[in-house]
């Protein structure tokens, strides 16, 4: 063995281990040993920093200030800020349920509702009494720890596996009877520790519960391992040097209930086992694992898991153990935390269905592509081009030629229901699917961009909410083009003020071409003295002058023309925004809305730390 690595055997475990590293851990080089424990008391395996003081750094036997673990007298009330910070994130769970109830998995309420539920029966009971659940593997020392505690045998210990087949507990005060019911322990169960024995004090208030291993072999036990640990308000891990890396320990329980690090304690037992500064080590490993799976550790004066080394059996950092419950217990607020780490892993679940990504919702230019797409499939454009022909169809009709309306009047005799000469137009049967699909295609988009960004329940919802809306969207557009249309079949487009003008002028040539024919018919038949080129002359200036005057009015109706074509297609451009508005927007703004509320709700029962997108 070389010079650098030792390597030490004592049945149990063989490990190597780096000197460097063993030098270090003797020497204090990390800070792991001596000073006192998390809670205060004398330790020889306390945590890094050596004692725990409290957030403002006070250290006097427990967590100081108001609302820290320990009130240092065992005279604070159970409740106060942090139940009330409760309290607040409780209903705001209850509210955000019932405001997305039908929108979410069954499964997702019902587990949610569940910590809603046991919330209710915990508050209801004892909140003076901390109710703590020693769990281990097989053969790690859990009832010898328990009756190391109580100074009497509480729990059976013995070398025959499993030893403890159903919960055991031993309470240092009166009135836990109803705790204990709820646990479902039965009286034949229930115990209690040695009277004025060391820590009976100390430790009032205390409920212990000795668990079945959590790896049994029996389903039943690991069934009532997993129920009451559901229940209670803290649990101890004992784990031993051979199974404190067990896959089925960290996998199964402490990693699941890494929220819940404040109320969770981690024993590495039987430390008697191990040689020289072993212990150390192996409980840096420990803390490693535990690091890895996202417990925080109570080091540094911050809030987290408490990790210490003893021997139940030698009765090794059993007082520090019993110093640290002790304060735990006097602080009153284990159930709350308990609570709080529970609603904590319910809104960790939620996540998913409440905090999309980015910022969702519907953009102004999304709204005015939408309409956009409205009004091209309710054809804006068409009917505004449409009645701006018809508007230059009428000036015509009325500035034109007495000859030109005889002929085109003669035409409508001839095609009837097409008086304007131009044959009668019929939608091709391909018009109607194709603007329903153009319909459809709008809602598909916008309900999409809407539910961007958004997580899959509420996008669900915006997508059902538009699709509802869609149902008779078409059907109201193509009332709309109809109302479009009626100016066209019916009434004329309005006149501009010009046009009487226009018409005397009309008819002022066709009275010149009157008069020219009546004066060259009065020469040939010679009542009139014969001139050709004076009735010539006027003839000519009435025959140029009415096709002057016609393209005159021709020219200057484009404009109105044109303004009054841009007029209806806005109109129905407009419609048909404001029916795609009442009948999809409106629907999934009501929804984006909903979901604003229950992500501030979600906001509020993960303590704030949900971000803003």
């Amino acid at each position: 063995m070389s010079a650098v690595e030792q390597k030490w055997d004592d049945g149990l475990i063989a490990r190597r281990v780096v000197a460097g590293r063993t030098t270090e851990a003797a020497n204090g080089g990390s800070g792991r040993t001596g000073g006192s424990g998390r809670y205060g008391g004398p330790g020889r395996y306390g945590g890094r920093d050596g004692g725990y003081g409290g957030r403002d750094g006070r250290g006097d036997g427990g967590r100081g200030g108001d609302g820290g673990r320990g009130g240092g007298d065992g005279s604070a009330p159970p409740g106060g800020v942090y139940a009330a910070a409760l309290k607040e994130r409780l209903d705001a769970l209850r509210d955000l349920l019932g405001l997305s109830a039908t929108r979410l998995d069954p499964r997702t309420v019902a587990e949610a509702g569940r910590v809603l539920d046991e919330a209710a029966a915990r508050q209801r009971l004892s909140l003076r009494h901390t109710v703590v659940a020693i769990a281990g593997a097989t053969g790690s020392g859990k009832s010898t720890l328990i009756n190391a505690l109580a100074g009497v045998p509480i729990s059976e210990t013995g070398l025959r596996r499993p030893t403890t087949a159903a919960p055991i507990a031993c309470a240092w005060s009166e009135g836990a009877a109803g705790l204990l019911d709820r646990l479902g322990i039965p009286g034949r169960l229930r115990r209690r520790p040695l009277a004025g024995g060391d820590g009976d004090d100390a430790l009032r208030g205390l409920v212990l519960v000795d668990l079945p291993d959590h790896d049994s072999a029996l389903t039943a036990h690991r069934d009532q391992v997993d129920r009451v640990l559901g229940l209670v308000d803290a649990v101890i891990w004992v784990v031993d040097p051979e199974k404190y890396a067990d896959a089925a320990l960290h996998e199964r329980y402490l990693r699941p209930l890494a929220t819940h690090a404040e109320v969770t304690f981690v024993v590495l037992n039987q430390i008697d086992r191990l040689p020289g500064d072993a212990a150390h080590l192996v409980l840096d490993d420990l803390r490693r694992l535990l690091d890895e799976d996202g417990v925080a550790l109570g080091e540094h004066g911050e809030p987290g898991a408490t990790v210490l080394a003893l021997s139940a059996l030698t009765g090794e950092g059993v007082a520090e153990l019993r110093d640290v419950l002790g304060a735990f217990v006097r602080d009153h607020h284990a159930a709350t935390r308990r609570l709080s780490a529970d609603v904590d892993a319910a809104a960790a679940r939620l996540r998913p269905v409440y905090v999309g990504e980015g910022r969702p919702g519907l953009g102004e230019r999304s709204r005015e592509d939408f309409t956009a797409r409205l009004a091209v499939a309710v054809g804006a454009a068409a009917a505004g081009e449409a009645a701006e022909r018809a508007w230059r169809r009428n000036a015509g009709r009325a500035c034109g030629t007495p000859w030109l309306r005889l002929w085109r009047w003669y035409e409508g005799l001839r095609n009837p229901g097409g008086g304007s000469g131009e044959p009668v137009r019929t939608a091709p049967p391909e018009e109607e699917p194709t603007a329903r699909q153009c319909v459809e295609h709008a809602v598909r988009v916008v309900a999409e961009e809407a539910a961007r960004g958004l997580p899959a329940p509420w996008a669900q919802a915006v997508r059902e909410a538009a699709a509802r809306g869609a149902r008779g969207l078409p059907e109201a557009l193509d009332k709309l083009a109809a109302d479009a249309r009626a100016p066209k079949e019916g009434k004329r487009p309005p006149r501009p003020a010009w046009w009487p003008v226009a018409v005397l002028a009309q008819a002022s040539m066709t009275l010149v071409q009157v008069f020219g024919a009546l004066w060259l018919v009065g020469q040939i038949v010679g009542v009139l003295e014969p001139g050709l080129m004076p009735p010539a002359l006027v003839m000519l200036a009435g025959i140029v002058g009415g096709p002057l005057v016609e393209w005159a009015c021709v020219v200057a109706a484009r404009g109105p023309a044109r303004r009054y074509g841009q007029e209806v297609e806005r109109r129905l451009h407009e419609a048909a925004a404001g029916c795609g508005r009442a009948m999809v927007l409106d629907p999934i703004a009501t929804e984006l809305m909903r979901y604003r509320e229950v992500r501030e709700q979600y906001a509020t029962v993960s303590g704030g730390r949900t971000p803003t997108g």
